[in-house]
């Protein structure tokens, strides 16, 4: 049994998609992170980053229990532990690269834009710029790697593509002035377009839809979320 630590944000997002995907057994544990959940020592003990997703394998190596952390790292491991979605091993060198291009660049680029086009507390033009810029940069990359090509890595559907369909599925919040965002990345959008079609992706979006989620973005929320900009308690 996986239990998957969860808030419906692009990160988790992925690790849903592979879960349903595989038909693994798994049991959804909501982390509510706007009311702090994250910081708990009991989600701490699991994943000291403090961040979701997570996940405990119940069946892990010799049947004893393995934490993992970090979306990169649960997709590899969970891959890895079926055999499955991994490609073939002449594809790794091609798969961890690309596996971390979006951990390192779409994802950060992506989830900084957003932050500061809608929850920096001041308009702050230069990091607006700078964030969508390099969002749009690495759209880009991605776009021009697609040509000719129906999956990101190899011939077939991998974690890589689950991964950068979590941030670009977020596409349309990243740049929220335009109608279509994928327009101008026709090879972007093609293999959007077919990754977002799959039925595994349909139940993805629905998981932990029977938890209701803090959705105020009030003082509680944003010291959640942004611990760092606060100055820390003293006893």
């Amino acid at each position: 049994m996986i239990r998957f630590y969860y808030h419906p944000t692009p990160n988790p997002m992925k690790v849903a998609l592979f879960l349903e995907e595989a038909g693994l057994p798994y049991e959804v544990i909501p982390v509510d992170t706007r009311k702090g959940e994250q910081h708990a020592a009991t989600f701490r003990a699991i994943n000291p980053n403090g961040k979701v997703p997570a996940i405990i394998d119940t069946e892990g190596v010799g049947g004893r229990a393995v934490r993992v952390f970090d979306s990169s790292a649960i997709l590899l491991y969970l891959g890895d532990k079926i055999g499955r979605f991994v490609g073939t091993q002449a594809d790794r060198g091609e798969l961890l690269s690309w596996l971390l291009f979006v951990a390192t660049g779409i994802g950060p680029y992506s989830g900084q834009a957003v932050h500061f086009q809608r929850a920096a507390p001041e308009v702050l033009p230069y990091a607006i710029n700078r964030y969508r810029r390099e969002a749009e940069r690495h759209y880009r990359v991605l776009d021009e790697h697609l040509k000719g090509r129906a999956m990101i890595v190899g011939e077939d559907y991998s974690i890589v593509d689950m991964a950068a369909w979590g941030w670009i599925d977020r596409a349309s919040v990243v740049f929220p002035d335009e109608a279509d965002p994928l327009d101008s990345f026709p090879e972007l959008n093609r293999w959007f377009r077919s990754v977002d079609s799959r039925p595994a992706v349909a139940r993805a979006r629905i998981v932990g839809r029977e938890h209701v989620f803090k959705q105020e973005n009030d003082d509680t929320a944003k010291r959640a979320l942004y611990p760092s900009n606060y100055p820390k308690a003293t006893a």
